[in-house]
C-alpha cells in the first residue's frame, strides 16, 4: 500500500479542516463586532461575548491544525516494515475481533501516524478505509511495538475489547 498516499491525503484533509476553522472564526468575529446594533449589544452582551469566544475557540482550531500540518510535512512513513517487525510510527495494522454474539470476525485497519488521529482515510482505488490513529491514543499506545499474532486490548465506546492484529505493513 502506498503510504505516502496517504499521507497526502491526511494533509489534504488538516488542510480542509484548518480552512474550514479559519472560515468559522472569522464569521463569528464578524458577528460579535457587527451582528447587532448598538442598543441591541448593550442589552444583550452576552450574545457579544459567546461569539467573540467562539471566534477564539476556532481560531486555536485552526492553529492545531496548521501545527498538525508542519509535523506532516516532515513525516515520511518508512515504506514496509521488516518481517515480523514491530508497529510502529508509519506502520498499517488490521486487527481482527471475534464477536461472540455472531461468532462472526471483524475487521479494523489503522495508519499510525504523528497527527490527525480520528481522520478516516479511503484506501488505495477505494478500497476500504483506514483511521488514523496515533501513538498518544488509546488504540496507538495498545498497538505500538506489538507484532502480528499478538492481542491487545482496549475500550471502544465504554467496553473493553480484544483485538489481535493479523496484519502489519
Amino acid at each position: 500500500m502506498d503510504k505516502q498516499q496517504l499521507v497526502e491525503q491526511l494533509t489534504t484533509r488538516l488542510r480542509e479542516s484548518a480552512m474550514v476553522a479559519r472560515k468559522a472564526g472569522q464569521a463569528a468575529e464578524e458577528e460579535a463586532r457587527d451582528g447587532a446594533t448598538a442598543s441591541e449589544k448593550r442589552e444583550n452582551a452576552r450574545v457579544s461575548q459567546e461569539y467573540a469566544g467562539l471566534a477564539r475557540g476556532q481560531k486555536e482550531r485552526a492553529q492545531r491544525a496548521q501545527a498538525e500540518l508542519a509535523t506532516l510535512e516532515t513525516f515520511r512513513p518508512p515504506a514496509r516494515l521488516p518481517p515480523k517487525g514491530a508497529v510502529g510510527l508509519g506502520a498499517i495494522v488490521e486487527v481482527e475481533m471475534q464477536d461472540d454474539e455472531t461468532n462472526a470476525s471483524q475487521g479494523r485497519t489503522f495508519f499510525l501516524a504523528p497527527v490527525g488521529a480520528g481522520i478516516e482515510l479511503t484506501g488505495p482505488g477505494g478500497d476500504g478505509f483506514l483511521s488514523v490513529v496515533t501513538p498518544v491514543s488509546p488504540v496507538g499506545r495498545a498497538v505500538m511495538g506489538k507484532r502480528v499474532g499478538d492481542t491487545i486490548e482496549v475500550t471502544v465506546e465504554g467496553e473493553p475489547r480484544e483485538w489481535t492484529i493479523t496484519f502489519l505493513e
